[in-house]
C-alpha cells in the first residue's frame, strides 16, 4: 500500500440542488463549459491530476502546494469574471497531507480534510489548512485570513482553518438573478388520510400537479426531486423558497376516505410568507382531475402567466380520465417498489386492473411491463420474454413519446442481454424525462449486469438524486462505492441509506427489501447486531423470495457467516431466476465467498440455470 505526501484540492458547486432543480439542462450545459474553458485548463497550466469527477464537483491532487493554492485563485478569479454569464459558483478546500494510493485513485485523511474544508469555505471563496498556509508563505499575492480553529465534520482534531483573500477580495454574496419568468416549488401534499398506506396517493397528486405545471412555458418549475427533500420536513416558507431559488411555494394536503376526497392548497409568496392564494376542495374522487386542473389554473391565474394554446391543451389531457384505473396505478408503482415477488404480482393485478378499467392507459402497461421483467430475472414464474416486448410495445404505441415505456423496453430487452438496443432505449428514455427515476435505476442494473461498475454507479447516483426518499439506490450505492475503492463514501452513503430504510420500515413495516438493503448499511457502518435482527425480520417477512434469499446472504457473507451465506445463495438460485449470477460476480458484499471451494460450484450452477431458461 502506497503512501504519499501530496496536496488536495476539492471543489464543489454552491447549491448544486437548487440550480439543477431550476433549470437542469442549462446548469449541465453551463456546468459542462466551466469545467473545459476554466477548471480544466487552469488544473493542466499548474500541473494538477484530476482524481474524480462528481456530478457536481471535483478533486484534484498537485504536487505542489503553492501550484494548488495559485489553480484555485485563478479559477475563482475567472468565474467572478463570468459572473455575467452564469450564476455558477464553487467552494474550494486545500490540504497538505499524508494519502493512501489505490491505483489512479487516492484517500485518507489527506482527503477528508480537504473535502471538509471545502464544506466550510465561503461561496466563492478558498478555504486552505494550517499545513497549506505555511507552506505557501509569501510566495503568492495572496491573504491569508485566519478564521481560527474549527471542528470539521467526521475529523478527530480541531483544523486551523484559513480563508485565502486575493487582491481583489472574493464577493461572497451574488445579486440575485435576474429571472424573466417566476419560479414555484410544489412541495410533497401531506397525506392526511391517517393511513400511511394512502401515501402513494397524496406523493401521485403533488407529481402531477408538477407535471402540469412545468408544461408551462412562462413558469420555471422546481424539479420534482428538489421539492421531495423537503417531504415531511417543516420550515419556514422564506427559508425553503431561498434554498430552492423559488419565488412562490405550494403547498397542500390530501385526505381521501372511501369515495370523498379533501384536497388544500395554498400559494406563498417566498419573499414574505404571504398567502396569495388557497382553497379547499371537497369533492368526489371521481373529481381529482378536476381539482389538480383548478389548482394549476389557480396559479397561472394568481401569477398572471399566459397559457399557450398547445400547454392548456396538454394540461387538459391527463394520462387517463378514470379515477380509478389513476388510483390502480399509483397503488401498483407503490408495491412495485417494494421489490419482492409477492409485491410484483400483486403490483401487475393492479396494473392489469388499470388497464381494463382504461384500454388506452400506456403507463399501465409500462408498469405491466415492468413486473413481468423482474419475475423473469428474479424468480421461476413462467414468464414469457415475447408477452414482456408486446406489453412494452404496446405501451409504445399508444405514446411513443413516454419515457417510462422506453425505460420499460429497455429493462426487458437487457434481461435476456440484448444490451446495445437496451441502452438505447434508456438514452431515449432520459432523453424525453432526465428526471426519471426508472430510467436512471433500469440502466444502472443493465450496467451492473455487463460489469460495468463505474458507469452503474454514476446512474445509480442519479436515480438516488431524482428520488431522495429511494432507499434502495442509496444502500446498493454502498457496495459499488467499496468495489471501486471510495470508502469514505461507502460510509457515508451506509448511514444514509440504514436511516432511509429505517423511515420505510416505519411506514410499512411488512416490506422486506428495506430490511435486507438496510441491513448491508447496517453492517457498513458497525451496526452488527442490529444488521442480523433486520436480516432475520427480512427472511421472516419473505421466507420463499429469492430476492430476500440473495440479500440476506450477502449480509451473512460480510458478518462471517460464510456456510449461512452459501446456504441462502444456493436456496435462492434454486427458486431465483437469472438475475443473481450477473449480481454475485460484481457485488463487493460477496467478496468474502469467493475464495470458498464451495464459489466455483455456485457459479457453474448458476450458469447452467440461467441456459435452461432461456432454452
Amino acid at each position: 500500500m502506497e503512501r504519499r505526501l501530496t496536496a488536495i484540492l476539492a471543489a464543489d458547486v454552491v447549491g448544486y440542488s437548487r440550480l439543477m432543480g431550476s433549470d437542469e439542462a442549462g446548469t449541465l450545459a453551463q456546468l459542462k463549459e466551466i469545467r473545459q474553458a476554466v477548471i480544466d485548463a487552469q488544473i493542466a497550466e499548474h500541473g494538477g491530476r484530476i482524481v474524480k469527477l462528481t456530478g457536481d464537483g471535483v478533486l484534484v491532487e498537485f504536487p505542489s502546494v503553492v501550484n494548488a493554492v495559485s489553480c484555485a485563485t485563478e479559477i475563482q478569479t475567472a468565474l467572478r469574471a463570468r459572473k455575467s454569464k452564469s450564476p455558477i459558483q464553487f467552494r474550494v478546500g486545500i490540504n497538505l497531507g499524508d494519502v493512501i494510493v489505490d491505483g489512479d485513485d487516492i484517500y485518507g485523511d489527506g482527503v477528508n480534510v480537504a473535502a471538509r474544508l471545502e464544506s466550510v469555505a465561503q461561496p466563492g471563496g478558498i478555504a486552505v489548512s494550517q499545513s497549506v498556509r505555511d507552506q505557501v508563505g509569501n510566495r503568492l499575492n495572496v491573504t491569508f485570513e485566519d478564521c481560527g480553529e474549527q471542528q470539521l465534520k467526521n475529523i478527530e482534531k480541531p483544523i486551523r482553518v484559513y480563508n485565502v483573500l486575493p487582491d481583489e477580495p472574493i464577493e461572497v454574496e451574488m445579486p440575485a438573478a435576474k429571472r424573466d419568468k417566476p419560479s414555484i416549488a410544489v412541495l410533497p401534499f401531506t397525506n392526511m388520510s391517517g393511513d400511511s398506506e394512502q401515501e402513494y396517493f397524496s406523493d401521485g397528486i403533488t407529481e402531477d400537479i408538477i407535471t402540469d405545471l412545468s408544461k408551462i412555458s412562462a413558469l420555471s418549475v422546481i424539479a420534482r426531486h428538489t421539492s421531495f427533500t423537503y417531504k415531511a420536513k417543516a420550515g419556514k416558507v422564506e427559508n425553503v423558497g431561498k434554498e430552492l431559488g423559488a419565488d412562490f411555494i405550494l403547498e397542500g394536503s390530501v385526505r381521501k376516505a372511501g369515495a370523498r376526497v379533501r384536497v388544500t392548497g395554498q400559494l406563498i409568496d417566498s419573499s414574505d410568507g404571504t398567502h396569495i392564494w388557497a382553497d379547499r376542495f371537497d369533492r368526489d374522487l371521481t373529481d381529482i382531475f378536476a381539482i389538480q386542473d383548478e389548482i394549476t389554473h389557480a396559479i397561472v391565474e394568481q401569477l398572471k402567466v399566459r397559457l399557450l394554446p398547445q400547454e392548456k391543451k396538454s394540461i387538459q389531457q391527463p394520462p387517463t380520465d378514470n379515477v380509478e384505473a389513476y388510483t390502480c396505478y399509483l397503488k401498483a408503482r407503490e408495491l412495485f417498489h417494494r421489490g419482492s415477488k409477492s409485491g410484483y404480482k400483486a403490483a401487475r393485478e393492479m396494473f392489469v386492473k388499470a388497464t381494463a378499467l382504461d384500454p388506452s392507459y400506456a403507463r399501465a402497461y409500462a408498469g405491466i411491463a415492468d413486473c413481468d421483467t423482474f419475475l423473469y430475472l428474479r424468480t421461476t414464474e413462467p414468464i414469457s420474454f415475447e408477452a414482456i416486448l408486446a406489453m412494452s410495445e404496446k405501451a409504445l404505441a399508444l405514446d411513443n413519446g413516454l419515457a417510462e415505456a422506453h425505460a420499460s423496453r429497455g429493462a426487458a430487452l437487457s434481461a435476456v442481454k440484448r444490451y446495445p438496443e437496451a441502452e438505447a432505449e434508456f438514452e431515449k428514455a432520459i432523453g424525453l424525462d432526465p428526471n426519471s427515476f426508472e430510467a436512471h435505476y433500469f440502466y444502472a442494473r443493465a450496467c451492473v449486469f455487463q460489469g460495468k461498475i463505474e458507469q452503474a454507479t454514476a446512474l445509480f447516483e442519479r436515480a438516488a438524486a431524482v428520488k431522495p426518499d429511494d432507499y434502495a439506490s442509496v444502500c446498493i450505492l454502498v457496495q459499488f462505492y467499496n468495489s471501486l475503492g471510495r470508502k469514505e463514501d461507502a460510509k457515508e452513503t451506509a448511514r444514509k441509506g440504514a436511516k432511509l430504510a429505517e423511515r420505510q420500515l416505519t411506514l410499512h413495516p411488512d416490506d422486506a427489501k428495506a430490511a435486507e438493503l438496510g441491513s448491508g448499511s447496517l453492517i457498513e457502518i458497525g451496526e452488527f447486531d442490529r444488521a442480523r435482527e433486520w436480516i432475520a425480520r427480512a427472511l421472516s417477512l419473505e421466507p420463499d423470495n429469492p430476492v430476500t434469499h440473495y440479500n440476506a446472504a450477502c449480509g451473512y457473507a460480510m458478518l462471517g457467516d460464510i456456510d449461512r451465506a452459501f446456504e441462502l445463495l444456493e436456496r435462492g438460485i434454486l427458486r431465483g431466476g437469472p438475475e443473481w449470477g450477473r449480481w454475485v460476480e460484481h457485488d463487493s458484499m460477496l467478496d468474502p465467498v469467493r475464495d470458498d471451494p464451495r464459489y466455483p460450484a455456485l457459479l457453474e450452477t448458476i450458469r447452467k440455470r440461467e441456459n435452461e431458461r432461456r432454452s
